[in-house]
């Protein structure tokens, strides 16, 4: 490993980093979740106070 070139460490530095960069994406785009759709409705309470 010594023996490598600044350049072939920065090739490799580039391809790891392009590589990490793809597997963020592509783990970001392959769930695809759907939305929950509420069908309840708030209903609104009313109190009445007797003071």
């Amino acid at each position: 490993m010594p023996q490598m070139a600044p350049l072939n460490w920065l090739s490799l530095y580039s391809y790891f980093i392009i590589l990490f960069i793809l597997t963020i994406i592509i783990n970001y785009y392959i769930f695809l979740y759907q939305p929950k759709i509420s069908l309840k409705k708030k209903e609104k309470m009313q109190y009445n106070w007797k003071w």
